[in-house]
């Protein structure tokens, strides 16, 4: 059963959201979302969306548009926020760029649990739909989930795939977040979206202040940092401006682009031409063309069939492309594990040993691309596209590999960059 406010939170504080530090969850959510009880600022009727036209069916922005269910709002916040967007004319044609891959698989989701639609539009607040952010507080993807709330959600980070950059792990995983936070505030989804952002913790004291206060405890009324009190604010404004048709949103296609095609087992593809084709669908796999504990890749819709083609000529669990180890005196797998950045587990897999003993001399497999590891000290004058073209790789890779939120470099900074050995 939810637990509620008269259970005790537990106190571990952890980040989510683009810089956002909110509670581990308390309980697993286990009832769906009404998006009919909103609970806002306002008790007004909501503005009627007129019906679309047959052009407009065409385009998923307009799909969500005439499921919009939030009030408008005449708050300053929120209209300080629609000035912004008005005055940033072509910042919506960037946006629909980086979400015409995931817009409809995350509105699809978003509609079979029974959602506002209007949480479809958070990964335009989290991460200006850029599936490779990385924030300077360690959350990631689309939904900047962080280690913790990703793992408590059973999204997989290892060294080798983190489910975070992969928009159907961290939908499912986001969207999971929200049910859970929308029970936790009573079907309030200001407080709910507020909440993913800061930490359910922050608003529930920010809520019992003003009550001991005889203060309102809606979002608007409740005092919370900064960040989080422009939150809301960005999303209904967004919300608003498409409602509304004061701003265009350039058509995205209503239609699947992208599916997934399982993995089992270990792969490198051979074809790095089709592999950098789908880079930009799977920043998940931390280590192209190797792909080790992602349950599946994502591909364009159009090409699923081609691309089904090129995985079934691979042989899973192929270790010939792999680094080979000799075991010496004083090594054990943990230790060889933690010299390598591997799992235990996975050392076990990769040589099929069925205990955790090994002998001086024997041959393992390690689950490392036979590739060159090179740390690369910033010098004056260097950038992050300079040393990405140096190196012949893609600047988001440099960033994942060292854990980067942002493209500023220290002189003497020291850079981990892999080197294909093909």
């Amino acid at each position: 059963m939810f637990l509620n406010r008269f259970i005790r939170i537990l106190p571990l504080i952890i980040l989510s959201g683009c810089e956002s530090t909110p509670d581990t969850p308390t309980s697993t959510p286990e009832i769906k979302a009404n998006p009919k009880t909103i609970v806002s600022e306002q008790r007004e009727d909501i503005t009627q969306v007129a019906p679309l036209t047959t052009k407009e069916l065409d385009d998923v922005w307009q799909r969500i548009r005439a499921q919009l269910t939030f009030s408008n709002s005449s708050h300053p916040a929120v209209q300080q926020r629609i000035a912004w967007y008005l005055s940033h004319p072509n910042y919506m044609d960037e946006i629909s760029r980086r979400a015409e891959p995931y817009l409809y698989y995350i509105v699809d989701e978003v509609e079979k649990r029974e959602l506002p639609i209007e949480l479809a539009l958070m990964p335009l607040i989290e991460s200006d739909f850029n599936a490779s952010a990385y924030s300077h507080k360690h959350a990631s993807g689309l939904w900047q989930l962080t280690p913790a709330i990703a793992t408590y959600f059973k999204v997989q980070i290892t060294p080798w795939y983190d489910g975070r950059q992969d928009v159907i792990d961290s939908t499912r995983a986001a969207l999971d977040f929200m049910e859970y936070l929308y029970k936790r505030f009573d079907g309030d989804w200001y407080h709910a979206i507020a909440a993913y952002n800061l930490g359910e913790g922050r608003v529930l004291r920010a809520i019992s202040n003003n009550k001991k206060q005889g203060k309102p405890t809606d979002f608007f009324n409740l005092k919370l940092p900064k960040q989080t009190s422009l939150y809301v604010p960005k999303l209904l404004a967004a919300a608003q401006l498409l409602k509304s048709q004061k701003m265009a949103f350039p058509a995205i296609a209503n239609s699947p682009a992208i599916t997934i095609l399982p993995i089992n087992g270990a792969i490198i593809l051979d074809s790095k031409e089709k592999w950098q084709q789908l880079e930009s669908l799977n920043y998940g796999v931390i280590r192209f063309p190797a792909i080790i504990d992602a349950p599946h890749i994502v591909v364009p819709i159009t090409e699923q069939t081609q691309y089904k083609e090129m995985l079934a000529k691979q042989e899973t669990n192929d270790f010939s492309q792999w680094q080979n180890y000799t075991v010496k005196r004083g090594d054990s797998l943990s230790v060889i594990a933690k010299r390598y950045k591997v799992s235990i587990g996975q050392l076990k897999t990769f040589n099929d040993l069925k205990s955790n003993t090994i002998k001086v001399g024997q041959k393992l497999v390690l689950p490392q691309l036979a590739d060159t590891q090179i740390e690369h000290k910033v010098k004056s004058g260097e950038s992050l596209w300079r040393i990405a073209n140096h190196y012949k790789v893609s600047i988001a890779k440099l960033k994942q590999w060292n854990n980067l939120s942002s493209d500023n470099l220290k002189i003497g900074e020291k850079l981990t960059v892999f080197l294909s050995a093909s």
